[in-house]
């Protein structure tokens, strides 16, 4: 089972390469500006190799936002998302959050309800 590793920086090359094989976006992210200002962030690790990474962002003060829970094609189906977002909403609690978010595709509502989500409406505005 993969290490989980709180608030790890991972390289932008790990990073971007654990992107690529999950979202197939080929497009080199500088990710430092973002993890710095996050409220906190998992990686796993299976022999420190970055396999799966979710970033908790935040408003600075009760909210808190699940976003890119992403584990590598070859590591899915064996818990780890699970593990991360369990662990970031621990991390969140901890941290003084409230209320923890999260929006996600239809095909995802039965993980994130076993992980503890209800579902709400919300609303959306595509600005790229």
């Amino acid at each position: 089972m993969p290490e989980l590793r709180i608030d790890p920086f991972p390289s932008a090359a790990e990073l971007n390469a654990l992107w690529s094989a999950v979202w197939g976006t080929s497009e080199s992210r500088d990710f430092t500006p973002i993890l710095s200002r996050s409220l906190a962030h998992i990686g796993a690790y299976r022999d420190d190799r970055l396999v799966g990474f979710v970033n908790v962002a935040w408003d600075g003060g009760i909210h808190a936002f699940i976003l890119d829970t992403s584990v590598h094609p070859d590591m899915q189906r064996q818990g780890i998302a699970t593990r991360m977002v369990r662990q970031a909403t621990s991390l969140a609690r901890e941290r003084g959050a409230e209320w923890l978010h999260v929006d996600f595709e239809p095909h995802l509502t039965g993980f994130y309800r076993a992980c503890g989500f209800r579902s709400t409406k919300a609303g959306l505005i595509k600005l790229a």
